[in-house]
This record gives C-alpha cells, structure tokens and sequence, in this order.
C-alpha cells in the first residue's frame, strides 16, 4: 500500500529537476499528481510516462487567476486537494549593487508571491477534503545567509509557512517548510560548474552533495499522515551544512 493512496497533490516546478523527482516519488506512492510548470513540453512529456495519475497544466506562478483554474482542473480530474507542493523558483547570483529594481521585483514574485497565491488557493479545495498538508520549499537560504533577492525570500517563505500554518490549522490543514542544501539537479552538475562542486562538497559534514530522492523523501513524508502532528515547522536536508 502506497504512503499517499487515495492523495491528490499538485507539484508546481514539477516538470524537472527536484520538482520532477517529487511528481515521481508521489506517483510510486499512490498519490494523483497535477505537474504545474511554465514548461509545456517537459511537464508533457513527464505526465505522459507516468500514465493515468499523472496530468500536466501550464501555470504562471505569479497570477493568482491561473492559480484557481488549476485547483479547478485538478478537482475535475481527481477530487479535491490534498496536498500542495509549492516547489518553484528561480535563483539569482547577483550583488545587491548589481540587483536592479527589475530583477529584485521578478524573484520576489517567483520564490514568494507565489507561495501566497498557492496557499491561497488550495484552502477552499482542502476544506473539501478535511485538511490537508501544504509544504514549501524554501532552502538553507532561508535559514543562514546568501545571495541577496534569493535569501530574502527563502526567509519569506519559512516566515510564511509559520504563520500560514497557525491560521490554517482550525481546517486541518498543515502547512511546513522544507530547506534543502546542495542538491544534484541539472542546474549544478553542469561541465562549467562540476568541479567547484565537487570541491565544494568537501566542505559539508556528509562529504557529498545530496540526490533530489532524498529530499523527495523529506516531502512524501510531511505529505503523508505519517507527519500529522507537524506543522509550522522547518525541515533541513543539507548533510549538516547549517550545523557548522
């Protein structure tokens, strides 16, 4: 019997890297996943092989109006929402001298605006359902510091998570935060950035960078009734990179 039998979830960044490796796990487990993504082709092509219980729709983060249209179609295709991944975003390497106006206000909408739009909107569906668990990933950079518009709103998003979680929980809803470290996406293991990688993991305790599985793992967790006593918490997976 799967960990998220009779779930229905939508997964937002869903069509690669990280946020694919949730739509997989989930599927393994039981759940109905809608990919949200702005990537037509990947999320196709990724709901395609997964079959039935899997769906893709486009989604801009940031308009709250294409955010009701994907609760509305997920409730067509699966029944009301159980679970909510709110796993897109965007990173920015810039300094605060280099940050224009522009780029500050587009992160800010990405990483942060859209986690508000996305709890905002599942409420009404998990009130459907008696509850339900909402998880945001948000980074280590929500918890020490870095990269400025980046860290700013990773901070946001486990602030957030806190105070969603104390107003939701009258509805059964849950509502954590998830703060991964260096993970193996596509984005890090590219030729031009293999080897500062691979040196820089000499410097976290685990010795290694982590697989996306394992921070999946983390989420199927605080997705499950396995995790109903959590809520308003942050969950770290960074091989002990923030207990330095």
């Amino acid at each position: 019997m799967g960990r998220l039998n009779g779930k229905v979830a939508i997964i937002t960044g869903g069509a690669r890297g990280m946020g694919a490796s949730h739509v997989r796990t989930f599927v393994k487990e039981g759940a109905k996943v809608m990919i949200a993504d702005i990537l037509e082709q990947e999320g196709q092509a990724l709901a395609n092989e997964l079959g039935e219980s899997a769906k893709f729709i486009k989604l801009d983060v940031t308009k709250g109006a294409n955010w009701e249209e994907v609760v509305a179609e997920t409730e067509k295709a699966y029944g009301p929402v159980n679970v909510l991944v709110n796993n897109a975003g965007i990173s920015m390497n810039k300094s605060i001298e280099e940050t224009s106006e522009e780029d500050y206000r587009r992160i800010l909408d990405i990483n942060q605006v859209s986690v508000f739009l996305g709890m905002k909107s599942v409420i009404p569906s998990m009130k459907k359902g008696n509850g339900g668990s909402i998880v945001n990933i948000s980074s280590i950079n929500g918890l020490v510091g870095g990269a400025i518009g980046y860290t700013d709103t990773k901070f946001a998003v486990r602030g957030m998570t806190k105070a969603a979680a104390l107003g939701l929980s009258q509805y059964g809803i849950r509502v954590n935060s998830v703060h991964p470290g260096v993970i193996e996406t596509p984005m890090i293991v590219q030729e031009d950035s293999k080897e500062a990688i691979k040196e820089f993991a000499k410097y976290i305790p685990a010795g290694r960078v982590a697989n996306p599985e394992e921070v999946s793992n983390l989420v199927l967790f605080l997705s499950s009734d396995e995790s109903s006593y959590s809520t308003g918490s942050e969950f770290v997976v960074d091989g002990g990179l923030t207990a330095q």
